[in-house]
C-alpha cells in the first residue's frame, strides 16, 4: 500500500494550491480518505475527509469555507483544493485512508502517506 502526496510548495498568502493524493497496491474505493497536517514544532491535526461514497465530508473549523475535498475512485486519487490561503496553513500535509470516516477527526487512519510540504509567505 502506498499512498504518493503531490502539489505541495510556496505560495503567497490569498493564493491557492491543489493537494493529490493517489493510492496504489490495491482498490481502496470502499475506503474514507482524508488529509492531515503538521506544522513546525506543533502536532498533527486534522484538516478534511470524505468517505467512500462522497456522501460524508468532515473539515476542521479552521479551513472551513476555504479548501474542498474531492476524490476519485476511478484513479484512486483525493484532492485538496486550498483556497485564500494563509500563513498558518504552513505545514507538511499527510493523505491517510480509514475504514470508517467518522474517526479521521480524531487523527485515526489505516495508511498514512508520506507528506508534501505547503508554505505560505505572508
Amino acid at each position: 500500500v502506498q499512498l504518493q502526496a503531490s502539489g505541495g510548495g510556496l505560495v503567497q498568502a490569498g493564493g491557492s494550491l491543489r493537494l493529490s493524493c493517489a493510492a496504489s497496491g490495491r482498490s481502496f474505493s470502499t475506503y474514507a480518505m482524508g488529509w492531515f497536517r503538521q506544522a513546525p514544532g506543533k502536532e498533527r491535526e486534522f484538516v478534511a475527509a470524505m468517505s467512500w461514497s462522497g456522501a460524508t465530508t468532515y473539515y476542521a473549523d479552521s479551513v472551513k469555507g476555504r479548501f474542498a475535498i474531492s476524490r476519485d475512485n476511478a484513479k484512486n486519487t483525493v484532492y485538496l483544493q486550498m483556497n485564500s490561503l494563509k500563513p498558518e496553513d504552513t505545514a507538511v500535509y499527510y493523505c491517510a485512508l480509514s475504514r470508517s470516516v467518522t474517526t479521521m477527526p480524531s487523527i485515526n487512519a489505516d495508511y498514512w502517506g508520506q507528506g508534501t510540504l505547503v508554505t505560505v509567505s505572508s
